[in-house]
């Protein structure tokens, strides 16, 4: 199915990397906004490189307060979190409100330690799940309760309302929308950011708009919708502090392919980035 649309044989487009961040070289006659020298970060295709083209709607400048590495894993993985976290506003789907009770399922990764320190900077109560060697790191980040899913299962541990949530952002797909369901308040939302693989995200995608019509709680799918609006948000926060990103490794750009494997591995513990020597 992803093949029909990025190439049946070989990919379309094999330029690689979409989240950049670098200094303008030169600019468009229609360009405003930035100019030669700037410091800036967003998106492009083939950002796996030395130099890269990008649209003037797709960049912010960057905090004077983060680096370039920094800032270069911050927009799909960061844009994704507020989207499934933020009330109100385009594609944004998990309704977090001031002293909310959120879960990050997944809260080491990507996405996850965006997403932790984002429901905290929204006066969210924060609760992480990651394995065993990330507890200290995730609660370091924001997270008030840190569930061990190697010796825990949130999903069984609701069982009193207290202990259940007012929103669920599963950045990881390892649980049925059932089994989130006992997690959740009686009016609770699960949104889906993640899964194990296409299939397991398609079935999920499926089932949601169905359980929420059954159900009192409502269950969502989403793919993050990138936009200006948002990075300029981002930027404001790791400007004042709120977020910082976390980094796990650090390649260079001959070693793309030893990063990607690494990825693969779905052990990364925060962003992994390209240097350029």
């Amino acid at each position: 199915m992803v093949r029909v649309i990025t190439g049946l044989r070989r990919p379309k487009d094999t330029r690689l990397g979409v989240d950049v961040a670098g200094q303008v070289e030169a600019v468009g006659r229609n360009v405003t906004q930035f100019k030669p020298g700037d410091a800036v970060f967003g998106t492009c295709k083939g950002a796996f490189a030395e130099y890269a083209c990008a649209p003037e709607s797709a960049l912010v400048v960057r905090p004077d307060n983060v680096t370039f590495e920094q800032a270069a894993s911050v927009p799909i993985a960061a844009i994704t979190a507020l989207q499934g976290l933020r009330l109100g506003g385009l594609g944004d789907k998990g309704q977090i409100q001031a002293k909310h009770k959120v879960l990050i399922n997944g809260a080491s990764g990507g996405v996850g330690t965006f997403a932790v320190q984002i429901a905290k900077s929204f006066g969210a109560d924060v609760t992480g799940v990651c394995s065993t060697k990330n507890v200290d790191m995730v609660r370091s980040i924001g997270a008030k309760q840190v569930f061990d899913y190697t010796r825990e299962d949130f999903t069984k541990s609701g069982q009193s309302y207290d202990q259940r949530y007012d929103l669920i952002l599963d950045c990881v797909g390892n649980h049925s929308l059932l089994a989130h369901r006992r997690a959740l308040n009686p009016n609770g939302v699960c949104v889906v950011a993640g899964a194990k693989g296409l299939w397991d995200f398609l079935t999920h995608a499926l089932a949601a708009p169905v359980l929420s019509r059954l159900v009192s709680q409502k269950f969502v799918t989403f793919i993050a919708k990138l936009n200006k609006e948002d990075l300029t948000m981002m930027r404001e926060l790791m400007a004042t502090g709120k977020v910082t990103p976390v980094i796990d490794r650090r390649y260079s750009l001959s070693e793309v392919p030893e990063a990607i494997r690494y990825l693969e591995k779905r052990h990364a513990r925060g962003k992994v980035v390209i240097t350029l020597e």
